[in-house]
């Protein structure tokens, strides 16, 4: 009997050993940079349920950009693409840059936001469209058959939208190119806005410094407003930051926080941030150019480790060829 209870004993120290060990080999996996393959650019990182998702552009010719993939993963290493969730063909006003999609749920549903067409004044046909789902994936229907916002206001192209909710549960949208940013707010189906309490419905907010892709989180009850400077296709490509008390601002720049580094990649911006509750670790989604590339169109979606100091500011961004390590959400 002794001998069993010995012997029982030996075997579950070995399996917990071997376990100890398969969890330390899996901890200690790391994503590499880039995170899946393909040319691909601004990138909006978000957690569903238990699944990390990235929704990205398809970087290529705007006459090319015609659809959006997705990528879901359950650990930041393993990456499952998911083809043409949206594509001009469901959006039909569409005809040439589909780009800078970003998503939130919503009542069950998922809301994905674009904008199309690039266009360059009023009397073309574009700018930010929405479309829902069932499901993270898709497919994606389009809710309007027409833009949500297609006109060029305050000096903002319509492009580069990002929607964030406050924690009164109101959503905000934040877009706007060519050096300028307006915010708004949506009514609650998405349909249109709630206008503010002047009457305005696009506020400008733009922040020294503002080219296009801002993006919006909370952190111990401050605002990080956030966004891309430089241009798009050069190596001086960065991205910005600002901290407030409210969604409005006003947003003051702090300093750069993401660029370039010579000896890894250029033009790296156009970001998200998706914040891991249970590790209270935060992440940066990028697009940057690999050194060997010159195409403008040659991006890539890399992630890295953000951090803070004692202040609360955030500290400059290490861009890796390693990437972050696992860290799976089951």
């Amino acid at each position: 009997m002794i001998k069993q209870v010995l012997l029982f004993s030996v075997s579950l120290l070995i399996l917990l050993s071997c376990s100890q060990n398969k969890r330390t080999e899996e901890d200690t996996r790391m994503s590499g940079n880039p995170i899946f393959e393909g040319w691909y650019a601004d990138p909006d990182g978000i957690i569903f349920d238990d699944t990390y998702w990235i929704y990205p552009t398809f970087s290529a010719r705007y006459r090319q950009q015609l659809h959006l993939d997705a990528f879901s993963s359950p650990d930041l290493i393993h990456w499952t693409k998911h083809e043409q969730i949206i594509d001009n063909v469901e959006v039909d006003w569409i005809w040439q840059a589909m780009w800078a999609p970003s998503i939130i749920k919503h009542n069950n549903k998922y809301y994905l936001f674009f904008a199309g067409n690039d266009i360059q004044n009023n009397d073309e046909l574009g700018g930010i469209g929405v479309a829902v789902a069932d499901r993270p994936e898709g497919p994606f229907k389009d809710l309007l058959g027409k833009p949500l916002i297609d006109q060029i206001i305050h000096g903002a192209q319509p492009i580069d939208q990002y929607v964030f909710r406050d924690v009164d549960g109101t959503h905000y949208i934040y877009y706007g190119g060519w050096r300028h940013c307006n915010v708004a707010k949506l009514n609650d189906d998405f349909t249109g806005f709630i206008p503010f309490e002047n009457g305005e419905i696009f506020k400008s907010i733009t922040p020294e410094n503002y080219v296009e892709g801002p993006f919006m989180f909370m952190r111990n009850g401050k605002y990080y407003f956030m966004w891309s400077e430089g241009g798009w296709g050069l190596p001086n490509y960065s991205v910005a930051y600002a901290i407030a008390d409210n969604p409005l601002g006003p947003f003051e720049r702090i300093g750069t926080v993401l660029e370039q580094n010579p000896e890894i990649a250029t033009s790296a911006g156009h970001h998200s941030v998706i914040h891991e509750p249970k590790s209270g670790k935060y992440y940066i989604v990028y697009h940057r150019r690999p050194l060997e590339e010159t195409d403008r169109d040659h991006r890539v979606v890399c992630i890295d480790e953000m951090f803070f100091d004692e202040g609360g500011f955030i500290k400059p961004v290490v861009i890796t060829h390693e990437g972050v390590r696992a860290n799976p959400l089951k």
